[in-house]
C-alpha cells in the first residue's frame, strides 16, 4: 500500500533507537524512570501483534466485534482506575468514563453516518473510550490533588456555609477542566500542526482527502463531546466522596 510504513530490519533498528532515546531523556532528565518507556514499548508491540492475529477474525462477527468493544472499555476503565489511584472505586471511574462514551457512539452509529460495520466500530470506538480514559484519569487526579492541596481552603468553605460537595467544587472544577485542553488544541490546530490518526488511516485506506477530513471532522468533535461528558461527570463523583483515595 502507498504511504504505508515498510517492514523489514531497518524498521526495528529505528523503533530500538527512539525507544533507547526516549528512555534516556527521562533518565539524564531526572524526569522519571527510562524503564518506564521501554516497558511501555514493549508491551505496545505484544499488545497490538496480539490484536493483528485475532483482529480479522473478530471482523468477521458482530458478537465478536462487540465483546472486542466491550474487552476496550474494561481495560480503559481498569488503567483510569489505577493512574487516579482508585483502583476500589472502579465502578464510579467506568460510569464516568461510559458517561461520555455512551452518547457519543450511540449518536454516530445509530444516525448511520459511520456504516454499521465491525471495519468502522472498533476503530470509532477504540478512539472514543481512549479519549475519554485519558480525560477522565487526568480531570480526577488534578481535582483530587486540588483537594488535597488546598484542604484548608476548602475547610474554610465549609465554615462559610457551604456544604461538602459545594466546597469540594468550588476547589477542584477550575484544575479538573485543564483536563480537557490536549483535545481543544487537538480540534483547534488540526490540519495546521497535525494531520491525527483517522484522517491519515481514512486516506492511507484508499479514500479521498475530502472523505479522510471528514472522518477527522467527526472523531475530534466526538472525542471532545465524549471527553467533556466524562470530566463533567468524574469531577462530580470526586466532588461528592464516590471517587477518593483511600
Amino acid at each position: 500500500m502507498t504511504g504505508a510504513v515498510v517492514l523489514g530490519p531497518m524498521l526495528a533498528i529505528v523503533l530500538v533507537v527512539l525507544v533507547a532515546l526516549g528512555a534516556v531523556v527521562l533518565w539524564l532528565g531526572e524526569l522519571g524512570s527510562g524503564r518506564t518507556v521501554v516497558i511501555a514499548a514493549v508491551r505496545a508491540v505484544v499488545q497490538l501483534a496480539a490484536v493483528s492475529f485475532v483482529i480479522a477474525a473478530i471482523l468477521r462477527s458482530g458478537w465478536w466485534t462487540a465483546l472486542f468493544v466491550l474487552l476496550m472499555f474494561t481495560v480503559a476503565a481498569v488503567t483510569s482506575a489505577r493512574r487516579v489511584g482508585v483502583p476500589r472505586r472502579l465502578p464510579w471511574i467506568a460510569l464516568a468514563i461510559a458517561s461520555g462514551v455512551a452518547p457519543v457512539l450511540a449518536l454516530i452509529l445509530g444516525s448511520g453516518v459511520m456504516p454499521l460495520k465491525p471495519l468502522a466500530v472498533v476503530p470509532i470506538a477504540g478512539i472514543v473510550i481512549g479519549g475519554a480514559m485519558s480525560a477522565t484519569s487526568q480531570a480526577a487526579r488534578r481535582a483530587l490533588d486540588e483537594l488535597r492541596i488546598r484542604h484548608g481552603e476548602y475547610e474554610a468553605a465549609l465554615a462559610l456555609g457551604l456544604l461538602r460537595r459545594a466546597a469540594a467544587l468550588e476547589i477542584c472544577r477550575p484544575s479538573a477542566g485543564q483536563a480537557l485542553i490536549p483535545a481543544l488544541d487537538q480540534t483547534r490546530t488540526v490540519g495546521l500542526v497535525t494531520l491525527p490518526g483517522a484522517y491519515v488511516g481514512v486516506l492511507l485506506g484508499g479514500a479521498s482527502p475530502v472523505q479522510a477530513g471528514v472522518t477527522q471532522v467527526l472523531v475530534l468533535i466526538g472525542l471532545l463531546a465524549a471527553e467533556s461528558v466524562a470530566v463533567l461527570v468524574v469531577v462530580q463523583f470526586v466532588a461528592a466522596g464516590l471517587v477518593a483515595r483511600d
